[in-house]
């Protein structure tokens, strides 16, 4: 039987302790379709998180929004979105008919988020997704916030794009309670085991969690799931894709990021050097309110 979990992922959890517990966990859990709850949960969103990576090999992670709706599963085996990347997000140049991509579905006012990573078929209202894994993930870390899609899209301005972080992008880094990280598989463009993907994943805590000294981020890894998606990926191929909203301003910050794992006694931190940054301005169509 193919193991639920790759080498990178297997080699983090025996170093958490955790590498039996996981290999009976699993099967369970990591699954080659969308259960009912999750194809109807994903109907419900107006916006999606994809990971995607480029011809180089650099993942990068984007936002798709739309009304309610706009995502939707004919079967469990798919999950088709009718939208098209935002102005000048790198999803423009990395969609393509066979793209290996990874989807997550989160609700921050529920605390409720999906995984999914598969493989893209180009239509002509968007794309489709074929699952080759889908799962869910736990609620912790999730900043409080509702969500509501604006039919006027903004236009979106490119405000800054360069080799690392101009002053604003920094004060946009130190403000966030918030970040989307998308890692890959290195066999993730070539093809492979269904665990062999492209993954995005949410990364919360308060503000500052995120340490800026130059252009290298540092971030604690707080206690998850344990299955070490984003980690795995990073130990096999360190190279990550950073999303930043501003969700006052629908601001967006794209980075391109080396990162490595520091292991320093029971604390693991992720390091990453910045080697790309593109900031757009008013980009997101979604506004947001704190739930009552």
């Amino acid at each position: 039987m193919t193991p639920s979990f790759h080498a990178g992922e297997q080699a983090m959890q025996v170093r958490a302790g955790v590498q039996a517990q996981m290999a009976q966990i699993g099967p369970r859990v990591l699954r080659d379709h969308m259960p009912d709850q999750h194809r109807e949960f994903f109907a419900l969103l107006p916006f999606l998180l994809v990971g995607s990576v480029d011809a180089q090999g650099q993942p990068w992670a984007s936002v798709l929004a739309g009304a309610p709706g706009f995502l939707q599963s004919p079967d469990a085996r798919h999950l088709h979105i009718r939208a098209r990347p935002l102005p000048h997000d790198p999803l423009n140049a990395t969609l393509r008919e066979g793209a290996p991509l990874g989807l997550l579905g989160i609700e921050p006012h529920t605390r409720r988020r999906n995984r999914m990573n598969g493989t893209a078929s180009l239509q002509g209202d968007g794309f489709t997704v074929e699952v080759g894994q889908s799962f869910g993930n736990c609620p912790k870390y999730i900043q409080p916030r509702e969500a509501a899609w604006v039919p006027q899209a903004p236009a979106g301005r490119l405000a800054f794009e360069g080799p690392g972080l101009d002053e604003d992008a920094r004060a946009m880094v130190r403000a966030a309670d918030t970040f989307f990280i998308a890692t890959a598989h290195p066999q993730a463009v070539a093809g492979g085991e269904r665990s062999h993907g492209v993954d995005v994943s949410h990364r919360g805590g308060p503000p500052g969690f995120v340490k800026v000294d130059g252009e290298v981020l540092t971030v604690p890894d707080y206690m998850g799931n344990h299955f070490f998606n984003t980690l795995g990926n990073i130990a096999l191929h360190p190279k990550a894709g950073l999303l930043f909203v501003d969700f006052d301003r629908g601001d967006l910050l794209y980075l391109a990021v080396q990162a490595q794992v520091v292991w320093d006694g029971s604390v693991r931190l992720l390091r990453m050097q910045v080697t790309h940054a593109r900031r757009v301005q008013g980009a997101l169509p979604l506004r947001w309110a704190t739930p009552g």
